[in-house]
């Protein structure tokens, strides 16, 4: 069967097109020129380019290639709203009509758009089950007393900020909040608290209450351990089922190395 891709920045879209291609299925892929790796080029069987706010050149590009289901891979960065990209017209009608600009509003406004064209957006992790998180401690090193205490304490004020949208990680020290996501991205956020309390950190990174497993799907991979040890942070945790790992086996090293616990709950 034939698919759609809308290809954000990062490896999500890279891993999707691998995976799909692993299971036969064929993918058109919409790349945003703002956001998306040129090597996307590479490695999909067709790809379209389009700038932040080309909606109605998207759609169209998906119904003449006869897609029907899409998948959305990849972050495109909330402080692109901010830019100086010009909208065309049915974005911008779109963006009127919101009442609040935040993730889920924004991406539900393009499912909408898809869907009143016949094509449905689908779960962005379609392809990619075997790379989400799995229950449990997943190195080698469990988390300690006073880590254990920070991600009890942490889960409860990510997930309040998760609920809110505003973010899906919190840095946390000693049961003090060092540092809350907002539209920095994980990386940004794990940075910034590592300058304002180094060492003993724990992040924790959580899918919604409600995850649309659609978009902004929670995502950790090799780039995370690195950040995190450039901070001096300890121990993450993540969103069992709903999180996805990217390069899993050499990210779990690479944290097994560094003495860097990872565990994911429900």
């Amino acid at each position: 069967m034939k698919y759609g891709l809308i290809a954000g920045n990062g490896q999500f879209p890279f891993l999707a097109i691998e995976e799909a291609k692993r299971a036969g299925a064929s993918l058109s892929v919409v790349a945003i020129r703002e956001e998306t790796d040129k090597k996307i080029e590479e490695v999909a069987e067709k790809v379209c380019w389009v700038g932040i706010g080309q909606l109605n050149r998207m759609i169209n590009f998906f119904k003449k290639e006869g897609i029907t289901k899409v998948m959305m891979c990849g972050q495109v960065k909330h402080t692109q709203i901010f830019s100086d990209a010009l909208p065309d017209l049915r974005m911008i009608r779109m963006l009127f009509r919101l009442r609040r600009r935040n993730t889920d509003a924004l991406i539900g406004a393009v499912a909408e758009e898809l869907a009143k064209e016949g094509i449905e957006l689908i779960d962005s992790t379609f392809f990619l089950k075997k790379h989400l998180a799995e229950k449990g401690i997943l190195t080698k090193r469990k988390p300690n007393h006073t880590e254990r205490e920070d991600i009890e304490y942490g889960l409860e004020v990510a997930r309040e900020i998760a609920r809110l949208d505003l973010g899906q990680t919190i840095v946390v020290r000693a049961k003090a909040c060092v540092a809350i996501e907002a539209m920095e991205g994980t990386d940004e956020t794990i940075r910034r608290a590592g300058r304002l309390a180094r060492g003993k950190l724990t992040v924790v990174k959580v899918a919604k209450p409600n995850q649309d497993m659609r978009f902004d799907v929670p995502v950790v991979g090799v780039p995370t351990i690195e950040v995190m040890k450039e901070a001096g942070a300890t121990c993450l945790c993540i969103t069992a089922g709903k999180t996805l790992m990217f390069e899993k086996y050499k990210m779990i090293s690479l944290a097994d190395k560094e003495r860097i616990c990872i565990v994911a709950v429900e």
